[in-house]
């Protein structure tokens, strides 16, 4: 065979594989509808030949099995309303049944944009049922978790996601996340793919067996993970508004020009202790942030940092731990697991507390002695001083009062807000660990 004809065969099976690449994407994650795009029909759970990545766009850690849910939520579907940070052109769910005590079977699920914020109503043409394995059933094993297969849906950053699960039997108690600060929704039988709202008449604050989302994107370049207590949870912000510090960070992060695109990953717990497991007598509050660091923050989807948010909880609930090298040596823990997976960490200075029915001069020194030691830079890669950016100035020990929500303990929505402009938004995109 002549060398010119050889070179053309090449060239020509060279371009087969390009045209069967772009097929490949066009059947998955292309931005409109065309060949391919049923919502019925499985996806390929190979991630697309085109550049782009997986990228968390939310998450929510699981903080315990709800109570009085022993047999589940047998022939109900559960529509959780979950808000994206960031945009993908193709989706897939993350549900656990980690405080399961049987295997969760989850015959139907659906991904579908919200109609209108924190509404059950899909937009029209944007249902999608879910797959998993290639099959439109999965069973989750107690203690375990699964990933759909990715879906073809266009999800723009800042919006609501409806994501539903339809379980036909009884499957032990429901893992969940208590604290939501937003509406989701309950519907009797399978309703997964109802794009109308009508039968979801029941509402719920929890988030149920759904613990993460994630976007196909070109743009975004990974996510950040905030992991703490309840002022990282969100607690005492406006339900349903997405004031959290970290949706403001998340917006700051999309908009602000030369800002690093990261999707942000909220996995705070409220009552949550850095050092101590909830309790028997306080399961909602979860396992402690080093039990629980590499599930909830470093194995999530494209993270590229992590900020951690926590300790005040160690000094208020019993058994206290009033030892701040103790508490630092925590600390330091994280660290050292997350320098191993090659990710830095910013880490807050504990704030204000003055005021609240918990306070006490012997515990504010401690917090005071340990924001000492987070400040002199040999605890975190980097130190975002939370406690600066709230206390009032003319009594330190309190919270500012624009950024009390009233128990002078957790922040306003206004303190949230300062929180999220407190983070230096280039310190994130750095990649080499510090030497500490």
């Amino acid at each position: 065979m002549k060398k010119s004809v050889g070179y053309a065969l090449l060239a020509a099976l060279a371009a087969v594989v390009v045209l069967i690449s772009v097929a490949i994407f066009a059947g998955f994650g292309g931005e409109d509808g065309g060949p391919g795009s049923s919502p019925h029909k499985p996806r390929d759970p190979a991630a697309p030949a085109v550049s782009g990545q997986w990228v968390g766009t939310w998450s929510a850690a699981a903080a315990a099995a709800e109570p009085g849910t022993l047999d589940g939520y047998a022939g109900m579907s559960i529509r959780n309303v979950v808000h994206t940070s960031v945009g993908g052109s193709g989706v897939r769910i993350q549900l656990s049944n980690l405080y399961g005590t049987r295997p969760l079977v989850v015959s139907h699920a659906s991904v579908a944009l919200a109609a209108a914020p924190s509404d059950p109503t899909a937009a029209d043409g944007t249902m999608r049922r879910l797959s998993f394995g290639g099959k439109p059933a999965v069973t989750i094993p107690a203690g375990g978790a699964v990933t759909s297969d990715p879906t073809r849906l266009k999800v723009p950053g800042d919006a609501d996601l409806l994501v539903t699960t339809y379980s036909p039997s009884p499957s032990g108690p429901a893992t969940y996340h208590p604290y939501a600060r937003q509406t989701s929704y309950l519907a009797r039988g399978d309703r997964a793919e109802d794009g109308t709202g009508a039968a979801y008449t029941e509402q719920s604050p929890y988030w149920r067996y759904l613990t993460g989302v994630d976007v196909w994107s070109t743009q975004a370049q990974g996510s950040v993970v905030a992991i703490g207590d309840s002022i990282t949870d969100g607690i005492t912000s406006t339900a349903g508004a997405n004031h959290r510090w970290t949706d403001f960070l998340a917006a700051r992060l999309r908009n602000e020009p030369g800002a690093p695109r990261y999707g942000v990953l909220n996995q705070g717990i409220s009552g949550n202790r850095l050092l101590v497991n909830g309790s028997r007598f306080s399961p909602n509050n979860g396992p402690s942030v080093l039990s629980r660091l590499d599930r909830d923050a470093l194995s999530r989807t494209g993270v590229k940092a992590v900020i951690v948010e926590i300790g005040l909880n160690d000094l208020f609930k019993s058994p206290r731990q009033l030892d701040p090298q103790k508490i630092v040596a925590g600390m330091r823990q994280i660290v050292r697991e997350a320098h191993a997976r090659g990710l830095r960490v910013t880490g807050s200075t504990l704030t204000p507390f003055g005021g609240h029915r918990g306070y006490s001069a012997q515990l504010n020194s401690v917090r005071e002695r340990v924001n000492r030691i987070i400040r002199s830079g040999t605890v975190y890669d980097e130190v975002v001083d939370f406690d600066k950016a709230l206390r009032d100035p003319a009594a330190p020990v309190r919270l500012r009062p624009v950024y009390d929500s009233g128990d002078h303990l957790h922040p306003s929505d206004e303190g949230y807000r300062a929180m999220a402009h407190t983070v230096d938004l280039d310190l994130l995109r750095q990649s080499a660990p510090a030497s500490l």
